[in-house]
C-alpha cells in the first residue's frame, strides 16, 4: 500500500521524493525483482503528486536501469543485470538456465539467402552464393535480451534450416556439427533500428550493445553473427590472467 504523500525532502524535487520512495523499497527488498510497482495512476491517487511528476520518476528509474517499463503491461522491478561473456562463445539459454531463469527463444527468419558483399567476404563465399539466414530472439523470463542475427556458411552446416530452434540453439547445433576452432569479435555500441526496437521491446532512444562475431571450424568461416542487447539489460564481461 502507498502512503498518501510522503515526507519528500522541502529541498528536493517532488519526482526525485517519488524516485527515492521506490528505491527505498526496492533496496529494503519489500519489492523484489520483477515486482510490479505502481502504475503513474496509482502513484498519483497514492501520493497526491502530479501525473508528469509520477512519469518522470518512473522513466527516469527506467532509464537508470532500476526498472524495467513494457508497454501496455506496466513498470517492474529489474532483475539483476543479465551477463555474458565477452570473448567466450557460450551458449545464451545455458548462461540464462545458470541464473535460475527461464529461456524462451522466438525464431524470426530461418531461410536461404544469397550472400550479399559484406556477408560473401566474411564467410569467404562467393558473391551471390547460397548461404543460411536465422534471426532468432532470446528472452529471460519473457524479457527479450538479445537479437541474434546469424549468416551461415552451408558447407559447414548443411542442415542448419532444419533445426528447431526454439527447442535448442543455433549455438547448439554449430558446436556439435562445426566444432569451434577459432573466433573474433568486434564490440560496439550501437542504437538500435526500428525493428530492433520492435523485437526488444525498448524505446529508439535507448543504446544497445552489439558484438560481430565470426566463427570457424578448421579452416572453414562458420558463421558470422551480430548479437544485439539492450543496454540497460545486459551486460558484457571478460577475465584474462590470473585473478587470484
Amino acid at each position: 500500500m502507498l502512503k498518501r504523500r510522503p515526507a519528500f525532502d522541502d529541498h528536493a524535487p517532488v519526482y526525485a521524493g517519488v524516485k527515492q520512495m521506490i528505491l527505498s523499497r526496492i533496496h529494503s527488498g519489500e519489492w523484489p525483482p520483477e515486482h510490479r510497482v505502481p502504475s503513474e495512476n496509482e502513484l498519483v491517487a497514492g501520493l497526491g503528486v502530479s501525473k508528469m511528476t509520477a512519469n518522470r520518476a518512473l522513466r527516469e528509474l527506467a532509464n537508470e536501469g532500476e526498472l524495467v517499463r513494457i508497454r501496455g503491461v506496466g513498470s517492474f522491478v529489474a532483475a539483476r543485470k543479465g551477463h555474458s561473456t565477452l570473448f567466450e562463445v557460450r551458449n545464451i539459454a545455458d548462461e540464462i538456465t545458470e541464473r535460475g531463469h527461464v529461456h524462451q527463444a522466438t525464431v524470426v527468419l530461418l531461410a536461404k539467402v544469397r550472400a550479399s558483399c559484406a556477408v560473401a567476404d566474411a564467410l569467404e563465399l562467393p558473391v551471390d552464393a547460397p548461404a543460411f539466414h536465422s534471426l532468432v530472439v532470446h528472452s529471460e523470463n519473457g524479457i527479450p535480451v538479445q537479437i541474434e542475427d546469424r549468416f551461415v556458411n552451408p558447407a559447414a552446416a548443411p542442415e542448419y534450416l532444419m533445426q528447431d530452434f526454439t527447442a535448442s540453439t543455433p549455438n547448439v547445433y554449430l558446436s556439435a556439427n562445426a566444432p569451434l576452432s577459432g573466433s573474433e569479435h568486434i564490440v560496439e555500441a550501437a542504437m538500435p533500428t526500428s525493428e530492433e526496437c520492435r523485437l526488444l521491446d525498448i524505446l529508439r532512444t535507448e543504446p544497445c550493445l552489439a558484438i560481430r562475431r565470426r566463427t570457424w571450424s578448421g579452416k572453414t568461416v562458420v558463421s558470422l553473427v551480430r548479437l544485439i542487447y539492450p543496454g540497460k539489460r545486459y551486460r558484457l564481461e571478460s577475465r584474462t590472467g590470473k585473478t587470484g
